[in-house]
């Protein structure tokens, strides 16, 4: 599977913005679904936004519509996540992940068992 690679992440102070990059060792077009999750303290692990190759449909968790934007860039092989107007609870650990499976109709792409291919992480903190 391909190798993924995160970076972008920093301490930000509340309102601020973070551009989060995942470089991949393999065209993003080989995959089915590309997104992001975080990981919090004492919390699951949480998808946060998703790519759907096939169809190029966005999925973003509730929590950050409207704040965050997943994009990826094919010729440089890179998976993005902007994000703005950050608050104290998106501080936490990001991954990128990468699906080789396909999703059958209705299931959920930010299901962290869909995903095959995970990067090291990345962490961003956002002081109040």
């Amino acid at each position: 599977h391909a190798q993924l690679v995160e970076s972008g992440g920093d301490s930000v102070q509340t309102g601020g913005s973070l551009r989060l990059s995942c470089a991949l060792s393999e065209n993003t077009g080989t995959h089915y679904s590309m997104a992001w999750f975080r990981h919090a303290l004492g919390k699951e692990r949480e998808g946060v936004a998703a790519i759907y190759t096939a169809t190029g449909s966005l999925s973003y968790a509730d929590s950050v519509k409207g704040r965050f934007t997943i994009s990826q860039d094919n010729a440089k092989n890179t998976l993005y996540l902007q994000m703005s107007s950050l608050k104290p609870e998106d501080t936490a650990m990001y991954y990128c992940a990468a699906a080789f499976t396909p999703f059958r109709a209705g299931d959920n792409v930010l299901r962290p068992s869909g995903y095959n291919s995970w990067g090291q992480g990345t962490q961003v903190t956002v002081s109040s």
